[in-house]
């Protein structure tokens, strides 16, 4: 396993594509996003989205995974038609700290779906997740970082990461301290959007 810091701002190009290469190999990687560190894994690794569940301590029917995309288009790619209202929610608050939830379509594997019809999006303010997304030309798959023995003991620095999960990831990027609230979540599946939980910015 290797810790290798990166910049948040000007991230250094070999090592995202370092990063992107273990991604593309079918490895999970540990990478900071605009809230929280995350385990991520590239969208059609079924194989890594059942060990990031097995990492959250969840089973793949139970976990709520979010997917990272790299803008409004490219969340199209993988969600139904969504009306003109979502759209401009959504166009008003990404890049940032939301997770959108939204009417899957039949490209998200059938083990990402939990068995529901909707997925939670997100797309960070965030130079080194967005530019994994390009690298690899996909969607990640995202889930935070948390104390093993305790779901709800967030990780908030690469070395506190990296004590904790030894020999379970090949990389962690470290970009500094995380931030210390999750994203906000609002589920636009319905008729009108609801908010389910509060982020560290307020919903414009």
């Amino acid at each position: 396993m290797a810790t290798i810091e990166i910049s948040a701002t000007n991230p250094d190009d070999r090592i995202l594509q370092k990063a992107a290469n273990a991604l593309l190999n079918g490895e999970i990687i540990v990478c900071p996003t605009d809230t929280f560190y995350a385990f991520v894994c590239a969208l059609s690794n079924k194989s890594g989205i059942e060990a990031i569940c097995k990492l959250v301590g969840k089973r793949p029917e139970r976990a709520n995974l979010s997917i990272i995309c790299s803008d409004l288009k490219n969340i199209s790619d993988y969600t139904l038609q969504f009306n003109k209202s979502t759209y401009k929610l959504l166009n008003r608050n990404l890049p940032g700290p939301f997770t959108f939830i939204l009417k899957a379509n039949n490209k998200v594997p059938k083990l990402f779906l939990n068995n529901r019809k909707t997925i939670g999006i997100r797309v960070p303010n965030h130079i080194v997740p967005n530019k994994l997304v390009a690298l690899i030309g996909e969607p990640l798959v995202a889930a935070s970082v948390h104390h093993p023995d305790d779901l709800a003991e967030i990780l908030f620095t690469g070395e506190a990461i990296e004590a904790s999960y030894q020999n379970k990831v090949p990389i962690i990027l470290a970009a500094g301290d995380s931030g210390i609230i999750g994203s906000a979540v609002i589920d636009c599946s319905a008729e009108e959007p609801v908010v389910i939980r509060e982020g560290p910015l307020p919903i414009q």
